[in-house]
């Protein structure tokens, strides 16, 4: 069977472009939920929440090649979780909680609303009904 290509879901650039309400910070915070949406990326950040490391430590724990790890690396690193630079010939990572706080932020925005209590909510509108036809 043939690959069908949707080009607005294979390319997130395309898309982002092409979607009416994407602007920047909206699509800064696509790229770090889907940065985190990867469970090995979320145990790399995991391991950077201890301290700086060298790739090569990065992918020691898990059973993937360092080209897979790199590529790991590089969506974190495009969505401005982690820090890429090269001290001699070792490249180093280290956490950059700034594109955290965004997403934090984003996400506590949606806590400022209360959980709907349906039952009392149906009681309230009996209780409407009720004193209307009254």
């Amino acid at each position: 069977m043939g690959a069908i290509f949707n080009l607005l879901v294979d390319d997130q650039a395309l898309a982002a472009e092409n979607h009416p309400m994407t602007d920047p910070a909206t699509h800064r915070l696509d790229q770090i939920f889907a940065a985190l949406a990867d469970p090995t990326r979320r145990g790399i950040l995991t391991m950077l929440l201890e301290d700086d490391m060298a790739v090569t430590d990065v992918a020691e724990p898990f059973a993937m090649s360092l080209a897979a790890i790199s590529k790991h690396l590089k969506v974190l690193a495009e969505a401005g979780l982690i820090v890429q630079e090269r001290r001699g010939r070792v490249i180093w990572c280290k956490l950059d909680p700034g594109a955290m706080r965004e997403a934090t932020v984003w996400i506590a925005g949606f806590g400022m609303f209360e959980a709907v209590d349906l039952d009392a909510f149906e009681r309230f509108l009996e209780g409407e009904v009720g004193a209307e036809g009254d």
